[in-house]
């Protein structure tokens, strides 16, 4: 089993502020309203759905998110294979208003991190869906492209935030 590319495993759990070294994601939004709702988007973020709803392709050691499955996301375009993201889940939320997990990076991704997608429930039914992400460049290209690489990440928290959104009307 790999090792961890990070030391602060378990970081993005919440309590703590993020670890310093690190650029820091927190995006929270209100992504729709009622107990069915909040159902589908847990069940799409822990089954590795709302990656592959923005174009990600994804093998994973267990059909479900749980501690220490390892899971590699790729961006394909057309026969491409372009990037390779190896993962592994560090921490699982599972209660009845919270749903969601963290994981952190491997060797051969290309930043040192973790990011975690979490949906929750409020006492009024609001769904509100945060993902929350610390890293840095890893790779050579990653720590070329700089505040290129940045502006990749930020677009990609909107599309999984967009993806979440769209998740209840796939199910």
């Amino acid at each position: 089993m790999s090792a961890f590319t990070y030391p602060e495993v378990g970081a993005t759990r919440g309590g703590e502020p993020l670890p310093a070294g690190y650029h820091h994601v927190r995006m929270r939004e209100r992504i729709g309203h009622g107990r069915p709702v909040f159902e589908a988007v847990a069940e799409g973020v822990v089954t590795w759905d709302l990656h592959r709803s923005i174009g990600l392709r994804v093998s994973a050691t267990a059909n479900r998110a749980a501690e220490g499955a390892e899971v590699t996301s790729r961006l394909v375009v057309g026969p491409l294979s372009l990037l390779r993201i190896p993962c592994r889940v560090v921490w699982v939320l599972d209660e009845p208003d919270r749903a969601g997990y963290a994981y952190g990076t491997l060797p051969g991704h290309p930043e040192r991190g973790e990011e975690s997608f979490v949906v929750e429930i409020d006492y009024d039914g609001a769904v509100w869906f945060t993902v929350t992400a610390f890293s840095r460049a890893a790779a050579w290209y990653a720590r070329l492209g700089g505040p290129v690489t940045r502006w990749i990440q930020h677009l990609a928290t909107r599309r999984y935030i967009a993806a979440a959104r769209s998740i209840t009307a796939t199910r």
